[in-house]
């Protein structure tokens, strides 16, 4: 027994001479960390308030640009050579938004539950379809638009036409979907599944009514990522919906979105004002369609 009290004693004299022994951090060294932390500190405080003020400064200049340019003219029903109403513009627009969505985000999200909780992890197709979906990301939209054209339009005969460039925007937004919802579902904790399972849950169950709802505010994020691209395309547009300034009377009638509206007025160099004023609606409709989004996805995320 004293030998045993003799030996932790000896151990535990050791370790406090091993402990005494690391030297401590030099003053110099102390001194450059604080140093260096106060420069990071006050870079990222420049970088938020550039970025800050760029976004304000582009908010405002549309607003005090555009403001005085909103007139009833520009929201009459019918749009003609004198009155460049914007109108028709809008409603396809939120029509265009709708088919996209609609086309895209089911694909994307099932997609993304296939890749997370179903493939095998290091499965060869999943790295096939992760690359492929990265490289979609960076294919610039006339790209998609000329794909859209020879495709949709010219091969399957449905011209120029609001399905046409609805089915392009989808393939161009789904990767967007995809992406957010993966990491969305990536970061559902494990121990969520594995009670699900514990209480007797099914694979199927597990995921539509544990991991799809925790995941739910990260994918309304790849949504509204994807519906501000949507509203702002051009490109991929003018290639596949046409311009034609009417309300669609069927899916496979050509249309002009706001984004097309404001181009086009632009380069004609006629109704700049009408111009700034559509810049305006624009602006209020994605702010309108991100806080909706943001305030969804709030709830759902306080709901979990």
């Amino acid at each position: 027994m004293p030998d045993g009290i003799t030996a932790n004693a000896a151990a535990g004299s050791l370790s406090n001479a091993g402990a005494r022994m690391i030297p401590p951090i030099p003053a110099e060294n102390r001194r450059g960390a604080r140093a260096f932390a106060f420069i990071m500190r006050w870079l990222v405080r420049i970088a938020a308030a550039l970025t800050a003020a760029v976004l304000i400064f582009l908010i405002g200049y549309i607003l005090v640009m555009g403001i005085p340019n909103l007139k009833p003219s520009l929201f009459e029903w019918e749009y003609n050579s004198e009155n460049v109403s914007l109108v028709p513009s809008l409603i396809n627009t939120v029509l265009m938004t709708a088919f996209s969505l609609v086309i895209a985000t089911p694909l994307g999200i099932f997609a993304a539950v296939w890749l997370v909780e179903y493939a095998k992890r290091g499965n060869k197709l999943v790295k096939v379809v992760r690359v492929t979906t990265e490289t979609l990301q960076g294919i610039p939209s006339i790209v998609f638009g000329l794909f859209g054209m020879l495709f949709f339009v010219t091969q399957l005969h449905w011209g120029y036409s609001l399905i046409a460039g609805a089915f392009t925007l989808a393939i161009m937004v789904l990767p967007v979907i995809m992406r957010t919802t993966e990491e969305a579902l990536l970061a559902v904790p494990d121990s969520y599944r594995e009670g699900s399972f514990g209480l007797g849950a099914g694979k199927l169950r597990t995921v539509f009514t544990i991991v799809l709802p925790s995941a739910m505010p990260g994918i309304l994020s790849g949504v509204i990522l994807a519906v501000g691209r949507i509203v702002g395309e051009t490109a991929a547009l003018i290639y596949t919906a046409s311009s034609v300034a009417a309300i669609p009377e069927t899916v496979f009638s050509s249309t002009r979105t706001l984004a097309v509206h404001m181009y086009l007025l632009s380069n004609e160099g006629l109704h700049v004002d009408a111009t700034y004023g559509t810049a305006v609606v624009l602006l209020v409709l994605v702010l309108l369609i991100n806080c909706l989004s943001s305030f969804i996805a709030g709830k759902l995320a306080k709901g979990k």
